[in-house]
């Protein structure tokens, strides 16, 4: 079965398809959160770390890390970002950014084995953030998405994450070092778009064999009750392939999800974890 390690300076994470889900903590993102990215401008990291803390807490094994917003010198806050994580923590790191230069500063950064967030199919991905990826012996998590943009149809998915995989390999990246996300899309938009990212899982689990993560809350976008549905939808994609969610971990209806996939998965043994997160998370009622 294909696994993939993450390491920090004390931390080991192993990604695979026997194991329990690894949750990616996702809260470190300035996008649609006003507050943390006002901090970001101003070099404030404080509340970087308080999230770090709190992700970690409520059950994060990797956190992804991202400061990309207009008017900063991303590279350098990126940097200073990673350093701040690492004081409160000592869980991987996911390195999140769209600029090949902020993910190299950040990687110089990171002490250990780190994931990068992402590349894709487009060529000029390829070539700038495969290079990266080998020197500084990371991870990658591969978009289905080329230059043509994010297909609808399950098998161009497979396509592309082949395509990403194959020129991997030839830049020296190892096979489990290549994470792939079939892109949850809306499904206020297409009604038929988690069916889509389930079929892609499929293929990519059956044919490919490597680990998948996803962005679970696209999924609900522009619907009432969304943690509801991703909470749904990603029970439902942890039974065809999903290996390391990238979710709020601080929502308990979202680990509750995770934790009784992995449960009815048969990949929490004697269902101690399940038990052992509950009687902590609700102590009163235990002792009930």
């Amino acid at each position: 079965m294909m696994e993939t390690t993450l390491k920090s300076r004390k931390e080991t994470v192993i990604i695979g398809p026997d194991r329990p889900l690894v949750i990616i903590g996702e809260r470190i993102n300035p996008t649609g959160r006003k507050k943390l990215a006002k901090a970001l401008e101003e070099g404030n990291l404080k509340l970087v770390q308080e999230e770090a803390a709190r992700q970690v807490r409520e059950g994060a094994h990797v956190l992804d890390v991202n400061v990309g917003i207009s008017g900063i010198d991303e590279p350098a806050l990126l940097k200073e970002a990673i350093q701040a994580v690492r004081e409160v923590t000592e869980v991987p790191l996911c390195i999140d950014s769209a600029l090949p230069a902020a993910l190299e500063a950040g990687l110089q950064a990171y002490e250990g084995k780190a994931l990068v967030n992402s590349v894709n199919g487009e060529e000029r991905k390829l070539k700038e953030v495969l290079p990266l990826v080998k020197q500084y012996g990371a991870a990658v998590i591969g978009l289905t998405m080329d230059d043509d943009g994010i297909p609808k149809e399950a098998t161009k998915r497979l396509e592309i994450a082949r395509k990403i995989l194959e020129e991997a390999q030839k830049s020296g990246v190892a096979r489990e070092d290549v994470i792939i996300d079939p892109l949850a899309m809306a499904i206020s938009t297409d009604q038929g778009a988690a069916l889509e990212t389930l079929k892609t899982m499929r293929l990519i689990r059956d044919e490919i064999g490597v680990n998948q993560t996803l962005g679970v809350s696209n999924i609900s976008f522009g619907l009432p009750e969304r943690h509801a549905i991703n909470g749904i939808f990603l029970a439902l994609a942890a039974m065809n392939g999903l290996t390391c969610p990238i979710v709020d971990p601080t929502l308990w209806e979202m680990r509750r999800c995770m934790l009784i996939s992995d449960l009815l998965l048969a990949k929490d043994s004697y269902c101690m974890k399940f038990i052992s997160v509950y009687r902590e998370k609700f102590p009163k009622e235990e002792s009930k």
